[in-house]
Protein backbone atom coordinates (compact mmCIF):
# COMPACT_ATOMS: atom_id res chain seq x y z
CA UNK A 1 0.00 0.00 0.00
CA UNK A 2 1.36 3.42 -0.92
CA UNK A 3 2.34 5.92 1.78
CA UNK A 4 -0.32 8.38 0.66
CA UNK A 5 -3.07 5.78 1.13
CA UNK A 6 -1.65 4.94 4.58
CA UNK A 7 -1.90 8.62 5.56
CA UNK A 8 -5.43 8.89 4.15
CA UNK A 9 -6.52 5.88 6.24
CA UNK A 10 -4.94 7.15 9.48
CA UNK A 11 -8.01 8.94 10.98
CA UNK A 12 -10.14 5.80 10.44
CA UNK A 13 -7.50 3.05 10.81
CA UNK A 14 -9.14 1.52 13.90
CA UNK A 15 -12.58 1.48 12.24
CA UNK A 16 -11.20 -0.09 9.04
CA UNK A 17 -9.60 -2.90 11.05
CA UNK A 18 -12.88 -3.45 12.90
CA UNK A 19 -14.76 -3.35 9.59
CA UNK A 20 -12.91 -6.44 8.34
CA UNK A 21 -14.64 -8.51 11.04
CA UNK A 22 -18.04 -7.05 10.08
CA UNK A 23 -17.42 -7.86 6.42
CA UNK A 24 -16.32 -11.45 7.15
CA UNK A 25 -19.38 -11.93 9.35
CA UNK A 26 -21.68 -10.70 6.55
CA UNK A 27 -20.17 -13.34 4.26
CA UNK A 28 -20.67 -16.24 6.69
CA UNK A 29 -22.71 -19.17 5.38
CA UNK A 30 -23.36 -22.82 6.38
CA UNK A 31 -22.97 -23.96 2.72
CA UNK A 32 -19.39 -25.35 2.44
CA UNK A 33 -18.91 -24.46 -1.26
CA UNK A 34 -20.13 -20.89 -0.71
CA UNK A 35 -18.03 -20.57 2.45
CA UNK A 36 -14.92 -21.62 0.50
CA UNK A 37 -15.65 -19.02 -2.20
CA UNK A 38 -16.39 -16.17 0.24
CA UNK A 39 -13.18 -17.01 2.14
CA UNK A 40 -11.31 -16.67 -1.19
CA UNK A 41 -13.04 -13.31 -1.85
CA UNK A 42 -12.06 -11.93 1.57
CA UNK A 43 -8.44 -13.02 1.02
CA UNK A 44 -8.08 -11.23 -2.32
CA UNK A 45 -9.72 -7.94 -1.35
CA UNK A 46 -8.22 -4.74 -2.81
CA UNK A 47 -7.37 -1.39 -1.24
CA UNK A 48 -10.84 -1.00 0.37
CA UNK A 49 -11.24 2.40 -1.24
CA UNK A 50 -15.06 2.33 -0.97
CA UNK A 51 -15.16 1.60 2.79
CA UNK A 52 -12.59 4.42 3.19
CA UNK A 53 -15.07 6.78 1.46
CA UNK A 54 -17.90 5.58 3.73
CA UNK A 55 -15.97 6.04 7.00
CA UNK A 56 -14.38 9.39 6.07
CA UNK A 57 -17.75 10.76 4.88
CA UNK A 58 -19.42 9.69 8.15
CA UNK A 59 -16.59 11.20 10.20
CA UNK A 60 -16.91 14.45 8.22
CA UNK A 61 -20.69 14.64 8.65
CA UNK A 62 -21.13 13.92 12.36
CA UNK A 63 -19.23 10.82 13.42
CA UNK A 64 -18.87 7.07 12.88
CA UNK A 65 -21.41 4.76 14.54
CA UNK A 66 -22.87 1.24 14.15
CA UNK A 67 -24.90 2.39 11.16
CA UNK A 68 -21.65 3.42 9.41
CA UNK A 69 -20.29 -0.13 9.71
CA UNK A 70 -23.49 -1.47 8.13
CA UNK A 71 -23.20 1.10 5.33
CA UNK A 72 -19.57 0.16 4.62
CA UNK A 73 -20.43 -3.55 4.70
CA UNK A 74 -23.42 -3.16 2.35
CA UNK A 75 -21.41 -1.02 -0.12
CA UNK A 76 -18.53 -3.52 -0.11
CA UNK A 77 -20.94 -6.47 -0.57
CA UNK A 78 -22.51 -4.65 -3.52
CA UNK A 79 -19.11 -3.76 -4.98
CA UNK A 80 -17.90 -7.37 -4.66
CA UNK A 81 -21.11 -8.72 -6.21
CA UNK A 82 -20.77 -6.40 -9.21
CA UNK A 83 -17.12 -7.44 -9.71
CA UNK A 84 -18.09 -11.13 -9.64
CA UNK A 85 -20.91 -10.50 -12.14
CA UNK A 86 -18.68 -8.22 -14.29
CA UNK A 87 -16.13 -11.02 -14.67
CA UNK A 88 -18.90 -13.28 -16.01
CA UNK A 89 -20.16 -10.56 -18.38
CA UNK A 90 -16.62 -9.79 -19.61
CA UNK A 91 -15.55 -13.45 -19.59
CA UNK A 92 -12.49 -12.44 -17.52
CA UNK A 93 -10.25 -15.07 -15.98
CA UNK A 94 -8.34 -12.71 -13.67
CA UNK A 95 -9.16 -10.02 -11.13
CA UNK A 96 -6.39 -8.11 -9.28
CA UNK A 97 -3.84 -10.79 -10.12
CA UNK A 98 -6.03 -13.61 -8.73
CA UNK A 99 -8.16 -16.03 -10.70
CA UNK A 100 -11.74 -14.73 -11.02
CA UNK A 101 -14.59 -16.68 -9.40
CA UNK A 102 -15.95 -17.74 -12.81
CA UNK A 103 -12.48 -19.01 -13.85
CA UNK A 104 -12.23 -21.22 -10.77
CA UNK A 105 -15.86 -22.25 -10.26
CA UNK A 106 -17.59 -21.57 -13.61
CA UNK A 107 -20.18 -18.94 -14.61
CA UNK A 108 -23.26 -20.52 -13.04
CA UNK A 109 -21.66 -20.54 -9.58
CA UNK A 110 -20.23 -17.01 -10.04
CA UNK A 111 -23.68 -15.60 -10.89
CA UNK A 112 -25.20 -17.30 -7.83
CA UNK A 113 -22.40 -16.00 -5.58
CA UNK A 114 -23.04 -12.45 -6.82
CA UNK A 115 -26.75 -12.89 -6.08
CA UNK A 116 -25.91 -14.21 -2.60
CA UNK A 117 -23.69 -11.20 -1.80
CA UNK A 118 -26.38 -8.75 -2.92
CA UNK A 119 -29.07 -10.49 -0.88
CA UNK A 120 -26.82 -10.49 2.20
CA UNK A 121 -26.54 -6.72 1.88
CA UNK A 122 -30.30 -6.34 1.49
CA UNK A 123 -30.91 -8.50 4.58
CA UNK A 124 -28.36 -6.51 6.60
CA UNK A 125 -30.09 -3.21 5.74
CA UNK A 126 -33.68 -4.42 6.27
CA UNK A 127 -32.88 -6.29 9.51
CA UNK A 128 -31.69 -3.01 11.04
CA UNK A 129 -34.38 -0.89 9.30
CA UNK A 130 -31.70 1.04 7.39
CA UNK A 131 -34.16 2.18 4.74
CA UNK A 132 -32.16 5.23 3.60
CA UNK A 133 -29.10 3.03 3.10
CA UNK A 134 -31.22 0.52 1.17
CA UNK A 135 -32.54 3.30 -1.09
CA UNK A 136 -29.02 4.64 -1.78
CA UNK A 137 -27.61 1.22 -2.67
CA UNK A 138 -30.63 0.07 -4.74
CA UNK A 139 -30.35 3.28 -6.77
CA UNK A 140 -26.65 2.55 -7.34
CA UNK A 141 -27.32 -1.03 -8.57
CA UNK A 142 -29.94 0.32 -11.00
CA UNK A 143 -27.55 2.99 -12.31
CA UNK A 144 -24.65 0.59 -12.75
CA UNK A 145 -26.78 -1.90 -14.68
CA UNK A 146 -28.17 0.86 -16.92
CA UNK A 147 -24.68 2.27 -17.55
CA UNK A 148 -23.29 -1.13 -18.50
CA UNK A 149 -26.19 -1.83 -20.87
CA UNK A 150 -25.96 1.65 -22.42
CA UNK A 151 -22.25 1.05 -23.07
CA UNK A 152 -22.93 -2.36 -24.66
CA UNK A 153 -25.64 -0.85 -26.87
CA UNK A 154 -23.46 2.06 -28.01
CA UNK A 155 -20.27 0.01 -28.42
CA UNK A 156 -21.84 -1.89 -31.32
CA UNK A 157 -22.03 1.26 -33.42
CA UNK A 158 -19.12 3.20 -31.92
CA UNK A 159 -21.18 6.39 -32.17
CA UNK A 160 -20.75 7.63 -28.62
CA UNK A 161 -21.01 11.38 -28.17
CA UNK A 162 -19.38 13.13 -25.22
CA UNK A 163 -22.80 13.51 -23.61
CA UNK A 164 -23.49 9.76 -23.81
CA UNK A 165 -19.95 9.01 -22.57
CA UNK A 166 -20.61 11.06 -19.43
CA UNK A 167 -23.99 9.33 -18.94
CA UNK A 168 -22.24 5.96 -19.08
CA UNK A 169 -19.41 6.75 -16.66
CA UNK A 170 -21.73 8.60 -14.27
CA UNK A 171 -23.79 5.43 -13.99
CA UNK A 172 -21.11 2.75 -14.36
CA UNK A 173 -18.25 4.14 -12.28
CA UNK A 174 -19.24 7.28 -10.42
CA UNK A 175 -22.53 6.01 -8.97
CA UNK A 176 -20.80 3.52 -6.64
CA UNK A 177 -18.36 6.11 -5.25
CA UNK A 178 -21.29 8.57 -4.93
CA UNK A 179 -23.31 5.98 -3.01
CA UNK A 180 -20.35 5.21 -0.71
CA UNK A 181 -20.08 8.93 0.19
CA UNK A 182 -23.82 9.49 0.59
CA UNK A 183 -24.28 6.25 2.60
CA UNK A 184 -21.48 7.32 4.94
CA UNK A 185 -23.04 10.76 5.34
CA UNK A 186 -26.54 9.27 5.85
CA UNK A 187 -25.22 7.08 8.68
CA UNK A 188 -24.08 10.22 10.54
CA UNK A 189 -26.75 12.84 9.74
CA UNK A 190 -30.39 13.12 8.70
CA UNK A 191 -29.73 16.40 6.86
CA UNK A 192 -30.71 15.64 3.23
CA UNK A 193 -28.76 18.65 1.91
CA UNK A 194 -25.51 17.34 3.43
CA UNK A 195 -26.18 13.78 2.19
CA UNK A 196 -26.80 15.14 -1.33
CA UNK A 197 -23.64 17.27 -1.17
CA UNK A 198 -21.59 14.19 -0.31
CA UNK A 199 -23.28 12.20 -3.10
CA UNK A 200 -22.32 14.92 -5.57
CA UNK A 201 -18.78 15.00 -4.20
CA UNK A 202 -18.49 11.24 -4.83
CA UNK A 203 -19.98 11.59 -8.31
CA UNK A 204 -17.53 14.33 -9.38
CA UNK A 205 -14.60 12.35 -8.01
CA UNK A 206 -15.88 9.15 -9.66
CA UNK A 207 -15.99 10.88 -13.06
CA UNK A 208 -12.44 12.23 -12.56
CA UNK A 209 -11.35 8.69 -11.58
CA UNK A 210 -12.74 7.22 -14.81
CA UNK A 211 -11.21 9.89 -17.07
CA UNK A 212 -7.84 9.23 -15.37
CA UNK A 213 -8.37 5.54 -16.19
CA UNK A 214 -9.06 6.46 -19.83
CA UNK A 215 -5.76 8.33 -20.03
CA UNK A 216 -3.78 5.26 -18.95
CA UNK A 217 -4.81 3.54 -22.20
CA UNK A 218 -2.71 6.01 -24.18
CA UNK A 219 0.47 5.66 -22.16
CA UNK A 220 0.51 9.10 -20.53
CA UNK A 221 2.01 7.31 -17.50
CA UNK A 222 4.01 4.10 -17.30
CA UNK A 223 1.44 2.05 -15.40
CA UNK A 224 2.36 -1.50 -16.26
CA UNK A 225 -1.01 -1.75 -18.03
CA UNK A 226 -0.68 -2.73 -21.70
CA UNK A 227 -1.52 0.20 -23.95
CA UNK A 228 -4.67 0.14 -26.02
CA UNK A 229 -6.66 -2.30 -23.85
CA UNK A 230 -9.77 -0.10 -24.15
CA UNK A 231 -9.29 0.10 -27.93
CA UNK A 232 -8.98 -3.70 -28.13
CA UNK A 233 -12.23 -3.98 -26.14
CA UNK A 234 -13.84 -1.35 -28.41
CA UNK A 235 -14.47 0.97 -25.44
CA UNK A 236 -14.97 4.60 -26.36
CA UNK A 237 -12.85 6.74 -24.05
CA UNK A 238 -12.84 10.54 -23.76
CA UNK A 239 -9.50 11.13 -25.59
CA UNK A 240 -10.71 8.94 -28.48
CA UNK A 241 -14.17 10.58 -28.64
CA UNK A 242 -12.52 14.02 -28.77
CA UNK A 243 -10.08 12.89 -31.49
CA UNK A 244 -12.89 11.47 -33.65
CA UNK A 245 -14.93 14.66 -33.26
CA UNK A 246 -12.01 16.83 -34.39
CA UNK A 247 -10.94 15.14 -37.60
CA UNK A 248 -12.21 14.81 -41.16
CA UNK A 249 -15.21 12.53 -41.88
CA UNK A 250 -12.90 10.34 -44.00
CA UNK A 251 -10.31 9.91 -41.23
CA UNK A 252 -13.08 9.31 -38.68
CA UNK A 253 -14.48 6.46 -40.81
CA UNK A 254 -10.99 4.98 -41.23
CA UNK A 255 -10.26 4.97 -37.48
CA UNK A 256 -13.70 3.52 -36.62
CA UNK A 257 -13.14 0.79 -39.22
CA UNK A 258 -9.79 -0.10 -37.58
CA UNK A 259 -11.41 -0.31 -34.12
CA UNK A 260 -14.30 -2.43 -35.44
CA UNK A 261 -12.26 -4.85 -37.54
CA UNK A 262 -8.64 -4.80 -36.45
CA UNK A 263 -8.74 -4.25 -32.67
CA UNK A 264 -6.66 -7.43 -32.16
CA UNK A 265 -3.86 -6.19 -34.45
CA UNK A 266 -1.16 -4.56 -32.25
CA UNK A 267 0.14 -2.37 -35.10
CA UNK A 268 -3.34 -1.09 -35.93
CA UNK A 269 -4.01 -0.36 -32.22
CA UNK A 270 -0.75 1.64 -32.13
CA UNK A 271 -1.99 3.58 -35.16
CA UNK A 272 -5.17 4.55 -33.26
CA UNK A 273 -3.10 5.55 -30.21
CA UNK A 274 -0.90 7.79 -32.42
CA UNK A 275 -4.01 9.34 -33.99
CA UNK A 276 -5.35 10.24 -30.52
CA UNK A 277 -1.96 11.52 -29.27
CA UNK A 278 -1.70 13.90 -32.25
CA UNK A 279 -5.29 15.16 -31.96
CA UNK A 280 -5.03 16.98 -28.63
CA UNK A 281 -7.34 14.37 -27.08
CA UNK A 282 -4.99 13.70 -24.16
CA UNK A 283 -4.76 17.38 -23.20
CA UNK A 284 -8.53 17.77 -23.56
CA UNK A 285 -9.29 14.75 -21.34
CA UNK A 286 -6.68 15.83 -18.76
CA UNK A 287 -8.35 19.25 -18.51
CA UNK A 288 -11.79 17.61 -18.14
CA UNK A 289 -10.44 15.40 -15.33
CA UNK A 290 -8.94 18.43 -13.58
CA UNK A 291 -12.28 20.30 -13.86
CA UNK A 292 -14.13 17.45 -12.12
CA UNK A 293 -11.35 17.19 -9.52
CA UNK A 294 -11.73 20.93 -8.79
CA UNK A 295 -15.52 20.59 -8.47
CA UNK A 296 -14.96 17.82 -5.90
CA UNK A 297 -12.59 20.13 -3.98
CA UNK A 298 -15.19 22.95 -4.06
CA UNK A 299 -17.89 20.71 -2.57
CA UNK A 300 -15.51 19.51 0.13
CA UNK A 301 -14.50 23.07 1.00
CA UNK A 302 -18.07 23.81 2.14
CA UNK A 303 -17.28 21.66 5.22
CA UNK A 304 -15.30 22.78 8.28
CA UNK A 305 -11.64 21.83 8.56
CA UNK A 306 -11.04 18.43 10.17
CA UNK A 307 -8.85 15.35 9.95
CA UNK A 308 -11.50 13.61 7.83
CA UNK A 309 -11.72 16.56 5.42
CA UNK A 310 -7.93 16.56 4.98
CA UNK A 311 -7.96 12.82 4.26
CA UNK A 312 -10.72 13.28 1.67
CA UNK A 313 -8.68 16.07 0.04
CA UNK A 314 -5.69 13.71 -0.07
CA UNK A 315 -7.97 11.01 -1.50
CA UNK A 316 -8.96 13.35 -4.37
CA UNK A 317 -5.27 13.80 -5.20
CA UNK A 318 -4.59 10.08 -4.77
CA UNK A 319 -7.35 9.24 -7.28
CA UNK A 320 -6.37 11.84 -9.87
CA UNK A 321 -2.57 11.55 -9.60
CA UNK A 322 -2.29 7.76 -9.24
CA UNK A 323 0.05 5.90 -11.57
CA UNK A 324 -2.14 2.78 -11.99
Amino acid sequence: MSNSLKNIRRPIQKELEEFEGHFREAMRTPVPLLDRITYYIVRRKGKQVRPIFVFLSAKLCGGINESTFRAATFIELLHTATLVHDDVVDDSSERRGFFSINALWKNKIAVLVGDYLLSQGVLLATKHKEYKLFEIVAHSVKEMSEGELLQIEKARRLDISEEVYYDIIKQKTASLIASACSAGAASATKDEAIIERMRLFGEKLGIAFQIKDDLFDFGTDDVGKPLGIDIKEKKMTLPLIYALQHTTPKERRRIIRIIKRYSEDANKVREVIQFVLQSGGIEYATKAMEDYRDQAFELLNTFEESEAKQSLKDLILFVTERKK
